[in-house]
């Protein structure tokens, strides 16, 4: 249960304002000092306080006043002309107010009904709630208002609580401005919000690491998708990729009840922006300070039990990447929802552009991809131009005439003052780099600025567009941070930049406005900059006057210490655009960092020669090579790389080679382009030559989530690359059509002879073949690999058995981690899940694969002597067999009687890799093992807490030390026990004794209690192993200190090294003249 915020109040309550406008809703200061909840709620049902409410598209009703003082009553604000609400809205926004357990004799409780549902008469609601009123009803078959009187204190709290919430999101939904610097176009976030990409991660638990990502149908979808239910998910996206926007239309939908959302149901929804909430430490308190006003009549407990009894509640945290305390010492709210520590059973959203320090493990990761061409369409039509076809191919026509503002276009924000300024905007004009866009479109919000400063009556133009220098520095010191922080206080900027300066930034749309409370309810306004590129862009200017200076001296290194590409890659290419002598200097040292001249290099190369021309020899270059899309790659690096496609497209550079490596999605047959995993499109790959798509390896056969390439993708994908040679997919993601009818295939795709083709892992390559539109098996040795999976297990055997029928050799079969052993009897192999491998007969190699990793070993499996003799004699044409795996337990040797003639003379290659650096192979001359030390010459021997593991060690030893064999380590896990009276061996936890060893190096102890008498015995059998150079306790309880006159004196004129580390990151080395421990 969460925590009582009054028992634990770190900041004080703000002072209540005096006076007032008579408003009395939530974010002014209107409250009344000492008035209470009843006469609060008395005035606001005479006044007909403005909530909040739903939007009615250009009508205004009149109200009607009800003369009844203990009825509530409350006035819907009306939207503007130009809004429009969605016609699944309902008229009524949802208040629900439940009774106290303990008043439930008393009290009936109280709760707006929803105006679709029938009274107890038979009429519909809302024919008793005509014009803006509406009256709280509670869910009764009288269907009557409540008296006022009968409202619990606690209800009448929740109902102000709501209705506060309702009231400040509707100020912010309302304000959507989409251009910058006309500050009197504002729009309701409804009119204007598209839907850009959703993608989720699907993963039992967050991960940091490259994984797959999965599209969301929809927004709608967060709470619905079964594969991503959690009280715990992050929505991941770059800046101006709609984050904030995709909450405030939550927001909208909340208020409005708009069906099919997922916030219809919830009771209380809580929006707190990140950014806004430094130096306070409670959740509750925020919600008191940022949501309620500066005298809200609900306070932190209040708030607290309200969220706590509420049968439906979601937080939302929006932009965690801006909180100024996620590196706080002190914990806050915020890291405890994070830990699950707070709102453990509530559902919490976090926007942000990178992941916080610590997640819970049940974390679910969604991130917004951006616009691709659908989205931007609908966002024209939508916001822009309406039904006007014309102008909206227009719009279009634009952005494809300035291919280098594609990868740009991806990003919302700047979509929709591209869309906005190509539609206003008739002298708009062809860029040649996303600088020379960049500096037009600041130059329009001057130009407007300068214009409308010429009306009569208005303040006058007065600054020089192009002096600015104060403020690239101000950005290029807020971006080059560690940890970036690009938000000031107005009177810090005003300081810095001067009054004048600031208000006609203000005035472009550059700069944003925003008013926030402090913590103790005092105004404060922030200033911050309208989308990081313009932070990145006055930083670039910054840069360039650094390094266009005479005679200057400054380390590029030092210079970019803290700005990595991946996350201000702008401010690297408007640099060299601004100034081509400071992008000479920039480049070799992006290529000298970069270890070459990679694709993002290329594009800097790109500002820099300010035109296409200029880098076609590099493009060409990277061309003539295999051009890699990865899935891990980030979105800055896929981007790069498909500008770059688009511009070898553009001019008729051949692509010799595409790797779409485990990045593939799907392929878009309606627009025809290439979909990857990130969202990206690959819109104009005809000139790619050969193109290989590689797919994950999945993890079951019969798993529904693999990639269906159709046969209209598959010919779409043919057509659209008009250049292509080859095509291959490689992975069993893919599942492929099993035929192509050879009436669907086109006849200019039969005369160009592609060679296409997919690789199924088991080593198996299937052609298709142009004249009957069937595949082809080309493999004239298959290899077959044989996984856990049950599925993926009957599968092969099945195939096995029909390769044994006809007689085809298996170049390879492999058994990954699902051997289990071989039965003499039935001259089988029986897998782990029960199933018998019996058609052997065709297989040349045999690899049995098992655990290679660290941590706990499986049970081990022991093969002995008559299951390897067995195994090989009814394997025919075997030619190797290999055991890989730390569990596999093979005989120490293989007496040469009981070795069939037969086997001697077929001398099969018989060996193991036991992953501590040794390959044993069989001598079928003497059958013992020849150990052949790997490349580095590491040997290492460990030995578990398993009765069956330490003989098979000791055993492993004494053949190692007979051999003369050098141990590098030899490692007791959990595996000590003591060391005999004598000092002469070690006594592991089964009986079994290890006796001293000439060979070994060092000797590790890890997990186990070490009591002093032990610890001098461990000591003298060290002295005993003549070649041991350091002694190893690891996570053991040693003595604190020793007698130095107990230790060896061997041990010293040896100086072995004795070690201890209790825990991670904290080692000691023992002072063997003074006998204690000093720090490592």
């Amino acid at each position: 249960m969460d925590r009582d915020p009054s028992d634990d109040r770190e900041l004080p309550d703000g002072n209540p304002s005096p006076g007032g406008d008579g408003n009395l809703g939530p974010g002014r200061h209107g409250t009344r000092q000492g008035g209470s909840l009843m006469s609060w709620l008395q005035l606001a049902a005479r006044r007909h306080t403005p909530f909040g409410g739903t939007s009615g598209r250009g009508s205004s009703h009149s109200s009607q006043h009800s003369h009844q003082s203990d009825i509530i009553h409350i006035q819907r604000p009306l939207h503007r002309a130009d809004e429009i609400a969605p016609s699944t809205s309902r008229d009524v926004p949802m208040i629900e107010v439940t009774d106290d357990q303990d008043d439930a004799s008393t009290d009936e409780g109280m709760s707006a009904t929803d105006p679709m549902e029938q009274t107890g008469s038979g009429e519909r609601m809302d024919s008793v709630c005509t014009g803006d009123d509406w009256v709280l009803r509670h869910h009764s078959r009288t269907s009557l208002g409540k008296p006022l009187h009968r409202l619990t204190e606690k209800q009448k709290k929740k109902l102000f609580f709501i209705e506060a919430l309702r009231t400040r999101y509707k100020v912010d939904y309302d304000k959507i401005q989409p251009i910058p610097y006309i500050k009197d176009r504002l729009y309701c976030v409804d009119k204007v919000y598209v839907e850009g990409g959703f993608e989720f991660m699907p993963t039992e638990h967050v991960t940091r690491g490259s994984s797959s990502w999965e599209r969301l149908e929809s927004y709608k979808s967060v709470f619905s998708d079964q594969r991503i239910q959690s009280v715990r998910r992050i929505f991941e996206g770059e800046p101006g990729y709609g984050k904030t926007t995709f909450t405030l239309q939550l927001a909208y939908d909340w208020c409005h009840r708009v069906e099919g959302s997922p916030m219809q149901d919830v009771e209380v929804l809580i929006i707190l922006r990140m950014r806004q909430l430094s130096g306070i430490r409670s959740i509750y308190r925020a919600i008191e300070v940022y949501l309620l006003g500066s005298d809200p009549l609900v306070r932190e407990a209040d708030i607290a039990a309200i969220i706590r009894e509420s049968k439906s509640a979601v937080v939302i945290l929006d932009g965690y990447d801006e909180y100024p305390d996620q590196h706080s010492r002190r914990e806050t709210d915020v890291q405890r929802i994070l830990k699950l520590d707070l709102f453990a059973n509530t559902p919490v959203i976090l926007t942000t552009r990178y992941l916080p320090d610590y997640l819970a493990p049940i974390t679910k990761r969604v991130r917004l991809t951006g616009f691709d061409e659908i989205a931007r369409d609908e966002y024209i039509r939508k916001a822009v131009v309406g039904e006007d076809k014309v102008a909206l191919s227009i719009i279009k026509a634009r952005l494809k005439e300035n291919p280098v503002l594609e990868d740009l276009c991806q990003v919302p924000l700047i979509f929709v003052m591209f869309a906005h300024i190509a539609y206003e905007n008739q002298d708009f004009q062809n860029f040649k780099s996303v600088t020379e866009f960049f500096r037009y479109m600041i130059r329009c919000f001057h130009e407007h600025l300068k214009n409308k400063s010429k009306e009569l009556n208005t303040v006058r133009y007065s600054i020089d567009e192009n002096d600015h220098a104060a403020l690239d520095k101000l950005a290029f010191l807020a971006i080059s941070q560690e940890n970036q922080w690009i938000t000031w206080s107005r009177e810090e900027i005003c300081k810095q930049l001067g009054q004048d300066f600031y208000k006609t930034y203000l005035a472009l749309g550059i700069f944003v406005e925003e008013e926030v409370s402090s913590y103790n309810s005092s105004r404060e306004v922030k200033v911050r900059f309208y989308h990081k590129l313009f932070c990145e862009w006055y930083a670039a200017h910054h840069i360039v006057h650094i390094l266009s200076q005479p005679g200057q001296s400054v380390s590029l290194k030092e210079l970019f210490r803290h700005m990595k590409p991946e996350d201000v890659q702008y401010v690297y290419r408007f640099a060299c655009g601004l100034n081509q002598d400071v992008g000479n200097s920039i480049v070799p040292y992006l290529q000298r960092s970069r270890g070459g001249l990679d694709r993002f290099t290329i594009l800097c190369l790109l500002e820099k020669s300010g035109d296409v021309k200029g880098i076609l020899g590099s493009v060409h270059h990277m061309c003539s090579q295999t051009v890699i899309i990865k899935e891990g790659d980030n979105r800055m690096l896929q981007r790069s790389t498909i500008q770059l496609l688009d511009i070898a497209a553009g001019h008729g550079i051949l692509v010799s080679s595409l790797h779409l490596d485990q990045c593939f999605s799907n392929f878009d047959v309606t627009n025809t382009c290439i979909v990857l995993k990130s969202g990206h499109r690959l819109t104009n790959p005809k000139t790619v030559e050969v193109l290989r798509v590689s797919g994950r390896i999945r993890e079951t056969v019969g798993d529904s989530k693999g990639i269906e390439v159709t046969r209209e993708v598959l010919l779409g994908l043919f057509q659209t690359c008009g250049s292509l040679k080859e095509i291959r997919f490689e992975g069993r993601e893919f599942l492929l059509p099993h035929s192509v009818p050879t009436e669907m295939i086109p006849p200019t795709l039969k005369t160009r002879k592609i060679i296409v083709s997919y690789e199924d892992t088991r080593g198996m390559i299937h052609q298709l073949n142009w004249d009957d539109g069937h595949w082809q098996t080309t493999t004239s040795e298959p290899a077959l690999r044989i996984s856990q999976e049950v599925l993926d297990q009957q599968w092969a055997l099945e195939e096995l058995a029909r390769l044994t029928t006809d007689g085809i050799p298996v170049s390879c079969l492999h058994l990954d981690q699902c051997f289990s052993k071989f039965e003499v009897t039935n001259a089988c192999i029986v897998l782990t899940s029960g199933l018998r491998v019996t058609n052997l007969k065709t297989v040349k190699v045999l690899h049995v694969g098992g655990f290679t990793g660290r941590g706990t070993i499986p049970s081990r499996i022991e093969v002995t002597r008559e299951e390897l003799l067995g195994l090989l004699q009814t394997c025919e044409t075997l030619e190797e067999i290999r055991f890989e795996g730390r569990e596999f337990l093979l005989p120490h040797s293989v007496p040469a009687e009981v070795i069939p003639p037969t086997l001697k003379t077929r001398n099969i290659m018989v060996s193991y890799e036991d992953r501590r650096g040794m390959i044993h192979q069989l001598n079928w001359d003497d059958g013992q093992w020849q150990h052949q030390i790997t490349a580095d010459g590491y040997v290492r021997v460990d030995i578990f807490q398993e009765e069956l593991d330490q003989q098979w060690g000791k055993k492993e030893l004494a053949v190692l030390s007979a051999a003369g064999v050098s141990i590098n380590r030899l490692y007791l896990g959990r595996s000590f026990s003591n060391i005999t009276d004598n000092t002469q061996s070690i006594i592991l936890t089964s009986g079994c004794t290890i006796p001293v060893l000439h060979t070994v190096q060092e000797l590790w102890i890890r997990y186990t209690e070490v009591d002093l008498e032990k610890f001098l015995r461990i000591l003298a059998y060290t002295k005993e192993c003549t070649k041991i150079a350091a002694l190893v306790f690891g996570y053991c309880k040693v003595p604190d200190e020793v007698d130095a006159k107990m230790i060896p004196h061997l041990l010293k004129r040896r100086r072995v090294k004795v070690y201890w580390f209790p825990k991670t990151g904290e080692g000691y080395l023992l002072d063997l003249v003074a006998g204690n421990w000093t720090k490592r």
